[in-house]
């Protein structure tokens, strides 16, 4: 069973995996990031959805 420290532990962990995901994305050249079919506009998306999963 999860303690409530647990749940904030694991909140900070992908909170910050998201936000170095996004940073990533964001801060691709815009060449690259279409080479590879990243548009950096859509970097809080993708973040969100590769860290928290998609949203059913």
């Amino acid at each position: 069973m999860f303690t409530v420290f647990d749940m904030l532990k694991t909140a900070a962990v992908n909170y910050s995996r998201y936000r170095q995901t996004r940073d990533e994305i964001a801060n691709l050249p815009t060449d690259i990031a279409l080479d590879i079919g990243l548009f950096p506009g859509d970097a809080e998306r993708i973040a969100r959805e590769a860290v928290y999963g998609k949203a059913a």
